[in-house]
Parts: C-alpha cells; sequence; structure tokens
C-alpha cells in the first residue's frame, strides 16, 4: 500500500472566531453567506471580514473569461487580491448578485456547487445585467464548512447558460 508522506493532508484550520455558526453550518449556508457579503448599494462597504471568515487562508477566487485579443484566460487572486480589485468597484457601483440555479455532487467532506447567478446593480432591477455561474469547491472539517476556491465565468453571446445550469 502506497504511504503518503506525514504532512500530506497539512493540518486542520483553526476555526475563525469571527465565522458565524450559521454562515457555515450547510453547503447552502455558507454559499448564502457569500453572496450576502458582497452584495450592496454603491458607497457600502462590504462585508470582507465574513467573507476572511468563510474562506480556508489559502483560498482562490479564480475568475475565467476572454481576454482583449480574444483568447480565454484566468486571474487566480487569493482571498487579500480579490479583495483588493473588486473593493474599489464595489464601492463605486451597486451589486447585488444571487443564485438562480444550484447543481451539487458531494463525496465524503468534499463539495463541488456549480451556483448559477443573477447580478444587478439595485436590489430592484427587474433584468440581471449579468449572469453566469460560480463555481464553489468547499469542504467540511468536521465542525464547519470552508471555501476551497471560487472560480466563474459570466455567461456571453458565445457562451450561453445550458439550460440545466437554468
Amino acid at each position: 500500500m502506497l504511504k503518503m508522506p506525514d504532512d500530506f493532508y497539512g493540518t486542520a484550520p483553526a476555526l475563525k472566531a469571527d465565522a458565524a455558526p450559521a454562515d457555515v453550518e450547510t453547503t447552502q449556508s455558507i454559499i448564502e453567506a457569500m453572496y450576502e457579503s458582497i452584495c450592496g448599494p454603491a458607497g457600502q462597504p462590504r462585508r470582507w471580514n465574513r467573507i476572511r471568515s468563510l474562506c480556508l487562508p489559502q483560498a482562490c477566487f479564480i475568475r475565467v473569461g476572454k481576454l482583449p485579443e480574444g483568447t480565454l484566460g484566468c486571474k487566480v487572486m487569493r482571498t487579500p487580491e480579490y479583495i483588493e480589485q473588486m473593493e474599489p468597484w464595489l464601492l463605486a457601483n451597486g451589486f447585488y448578485e444571487k443564485e438562480v440555479h444550484r447543481v451539487e455532487e458531494r463525496f465524503g467532506n468534499i463539495a463541488q456547487v456549480f451556483s448559477t447567478y443573477e447580478s444587478r446593480r439595485s436590489a430592484d432591477d427587474p433584468e440581471p445585467f449579468m449572469r453566469g455561474v460560480n463555481s464553489f469547491q468547499l469542504m467540511h472539517d468536521g465542525r464547519r464548512w470552508w471555501i476551497v476556491n471560487v472560480m466563474w465565468q459570466h455567461e456571453s453571446p458565445e457562451n450561453p447558460l445550458p439550460p440545466k445550469y437554468l
């Protein structure tokens, strides 16, 4: 039998005191908490400490999309880089994103959730200005759920949302 190195699995992350137990109890609650944390009107600071409490320290935020020259690329950001990039835009703009459909798969202590989203500039906008899919990779450490990674891609004319994600 193959023996893994002693540190192969790393160590269990310490439970952060600022993680509300209700936020990390289920896969649904942790994803809802993430959506709630980035939403708000222009000028309102977002709940960055709440986001930090949901994510592993090594968590990545990965944006996938078309580059200016037309090729596909991605930008991988750790949580501090994501906050640094998004904070000025979110402060300048109203942004309300909500989940409209979910496909979840689980095995043991891991979960993969495809969360279809709609984004609006105001909570009462009748139509979204953007839609897409957030891919959440989650881990349960025996006490709570953690966001390991979030990868997303916006819908586009050449890449419409398929019916199974609506």
